[in-house]
């Protein structure tokens, strides 16, 4: 019965911090959608876009929401073509455009050196991915911190047929 006051405020405090919470996390959200359509040559509504982790690091997909909308495919494949480039060339300026220059894993994303981290570009029928990949413990921490700030971030897609392919120790 003594810790009853005490118990009593916590949840006074909680109930009245929650809403705040979850308004800031849906702001964020929002300013990191409009940033990303501002970089993003293709239209966010007409596609699907995941950040698998893997053992190695992580995939991500961007793939359109219908199968016959050529355009946005095109625009996907360049998109994430020139992302994989530019971050092979450890150019992360898109990524600090869209959620800026504090995001989990960037800083030392960007101390990697040519050949610690594999960006692999591949062009899929509906879209395409990027496979992020380093044999090194540190950069795999990196991008598995930078894959779920993109999930916190983005939100995370669901592609049919798509959630456990890529967890085999393999990758």
């Amino acid at each position: 019965m003594k810790n009853y006051p005490l118990l009593l405020a916590g949840l006074l405090l909680f109930s009245t911090t929650a809403p705040a919470l979850e308004k800031v996390a849906s702001t964020t959200l929002d300013e990191v959608r409009q940033r990303t359509q501002q970089v993003a040559p293709y239209t966010l509504d007409q596609v699907l876009q995941t950040f698998t982790q893997t053992a190695h690091g992580g995939i991500q997909h961007v793939i359109v929401k219908s199968a016959d909308n050529t355009r946005q495919i095109k625009l996907i494949q360049a998109h994430l073509l020139d992302i994989a480039n530019a971050f092979r060339k450890g150019d992360f300026s898109v990524t600090e455009r869209m959620h800026g220059a504090n995001m989990p894993g960037l800083a030392q994303l960007k101390t990697a050196k040519t050949d610690d981290i594999r960006f692999e570009y591949q062009a899929l029928p509906n879209g395409a991915q990027i496979h992020y990949s380093s044999e090194y413990p540190p950069f795999v921490q990196a991008l598995h911190e930078w894959f779920d700030a993109q999930t916190a971030e983005h939100g995370s897609d669901v592609i049919p047929e798509h959630s456990q392919h890529h967890l085999t120790p393999a990758e």
